[in-house]
């Protein structure tokens, strides 16, 4: 019982259930509405008291930071190795669920392969990625897409000037953060690579802005994304921007994410992963 009830206040916490939905299969478990509510409080003290790899990884450095955004101070999440001084900078941008512990662990596994990695938070104006991430799309219909751009447009610049960064910048994102990331690369100019995994494209007019090298993965079950690749093609090939596009068979949107059993493909994100290093470490050094 004990495994089933943290499966379930994980994938509660994962943004899969609703608070509603998680408390109706909590007391279908634990018999009862008051054992329920007794086991609640408990999960969520062992949640905090859990260790963190951030703080338990001897090979990085990884914690919380602010930096100076359109909007204001943006919280992010910042990890690199803890061998070293300089290295290639990449940010690290979220789905549509915010700054969640997963992209935290993205983060982290990108500074395992020697980069400086920043996860800002695009919630930060609004007060931040809640922990209950259940309504956290009402959050992101607060945000204004241009002010959000520039945030991490921002990110470009802090990292460009960073004192642990070679002064090279990547950008990848999933979902969201696979748009914002093409956004990115419209908007920053200084941008030395970008890595969209199955985002919404920009319109041509603003892929003629791109000066970045492109490389973009795309799920082969996601018809929604994938109707704009013909012409997000076509737009990059009239304009002369080095790409790479990608797309895996078998798969459908949010292939990379571990945390959601029902997309997530080992195989492709295995192999998208080893791709986006590759390209990085090539353009970043």
């Amino acid at each position: 019982m004990e495994k089933k009830i943290n499966e379930l206040y994980s994938d509660y916490r994962k943004g899969e259930l609703s608070r509603r939905e998680f408390l109706k299969k909590l007391t279908a478990i634990a018999g009862s509405t008051a054992a329920a509510s007794m086991l609640l409080p408990i999960l969520e003290e062992n949640e905090k008291s859990a260790p963190d790899m951030q703080n338990t990884d001897p090979d990085l450095v990884a914690e919380f930071i602010k930096y100076p955004g359109a909007t204001g101070d943006m919280r992010a999440y910042l990890a690199r190795p803890k061998k070293g001084n300089k290295f290639p900078a990449v940010i690290v941008i979220h789905e549509n669920r915010g700054l969640v512990p997963h992209i935290q662990d993205v983060t982290r596994r990108m500074a395992k392969e020697g980069f400086l990695s920043l996860a800002p938070d695009a919630l930060s104006p609004v007060g931040g990625t809640p922990d209950d991430v259940s309504n956290v799309g009402e959050l992101f219909k607060k945000l204004d897409s241009e002010e959000t751009t520039k945030n991490f447009v921002a990110a470009v610049k802090y990292l460009k000037t960073h004192p642990n960064s070679n002064g090279k910048v990547g950008c990848t994102g999933f979902c969201w953060g696979g748009a914002m990331t093409n956004q990115v690369a419209v908007n920053a100019p200084d941008l030395n690579a970008a890595v969209p995994y199955y985002g919404r494209q920009p319109s041509a007019e603003d892929v003629a802005k791109i000066k970045a090298p492109v490389m973009a993965h795309y799920a082969e079950n996601d018809q929604g994304i994938n109707a704009g690749i013909a012409a997000f093609e076509e737009a990059l090939k009239k304009n002369n921007i080095e790409y790479q596009i990608f797309t895996y068979p078998g798969t459908g949107h949010a292939f990379n994410n571990d945390t959601n059993p029902s997309r997530y493909n080992e195989e492709a994100a295995k192999l998208a992963w080893q791709r986006t290093v590759g390209f990085f470490k090539a353009k970043l050094k």
